[in-house]
């Protein structure tokens, strides 16, 4: 492995909080409310098939999934303890949703795979690079025409919310969590070849302002 697949941080920083990180979620954060709506502003439909990029312990793969009955739904982690937690809620829940393994730098699919690619609170844990290249890397498996939707953090609206962040930022780290609170992610998007980029939607928490992006792969 390179460097850069290596260089990845948890989700709670630590691999030994990864479990708590469900509960801490949905007892911090409103959870299920942005991530519905993220769910709803992809517009999935039932020949659709869909990747969560990300997908952590596969809590919005499951949410899309029952949202969206009859698209297929899969997820990719770079973390070995989200998947493996991912595969144990799916099991659980009799879930028909495919988890695999991402190296952090190759996404195991073919070109023109996916209609749509689904992220939640995954890209400020990225640096810059890390960025550009997912973001290449899901240009590269979308379809001509397919839609990415991300929900993440962003520019704070206003002091508290900024205030707020710097829990986020003394967590995950200052490096890659920066061009969030610059609100450079739509800028990555578009510099990856993306176009129509929009913050379409912001959510005020406890931990600082979360937005909703909108993005559409127009390579033929």
């Amino acid at each position: 492995m390179t460097e850069e697949t290596n260089n990845y941080i948890p989700a709670l920083k630590y691999d030994w909080l990864t479990r708590f990180y469900d509960p801490i979620l949905n007892l911090t954060m409103p959870e299920k409310k942005f991530k519905a709506a993220l769910i709803l502003q992809a517009g999935i439909e039932e020949h659709h098939k869909v990747l969560d990029f990300g997908c952590g312990s596969a809590t919005l793969s499951m949410m899309a999934k029952q949202m969206s009955p009859n698209a297929k739904i899969s997820g990719v982690d770079i973390d070995p303890n989200n998947i493996a937690i991912a595969k144990s809620k799916i099991s659980e829940f009799q879930t028909d949703i495919h988890i695999d393994k991402y190296d952090g730098v190759v996404l195991p699919y073919e070109d023109n795979s996916y209609d749509r690619v689904i992220s939640s609170l995954v890209f400020h844990h990225l640096n810059a690079g890390q960025k550009s290249n997912s973001l290449m890397e899901i240009k590269r498996v979308l379809k001509p025409g397919g839609e990415l939707h991300i929900a993440d953090w962003c520019k704070a609206k206003n002091m508290v919310m900024r205030g707020a962040f710097y829990l986020v930022q003394i967590l995950d780290g200052f490096e890659t969590t920066t061009d969030n609170v610059k609100g450079l992610l739509p800028k990555y998007i578009g510099e990856a070849g993306f176009e129509d980029v929009r913050e379409t939607r912001f959510f005020n928490t406890a931990f600082g302002t979360l937005g909703l992006i909108r993005a559409v792969n127009t390579a033929e």
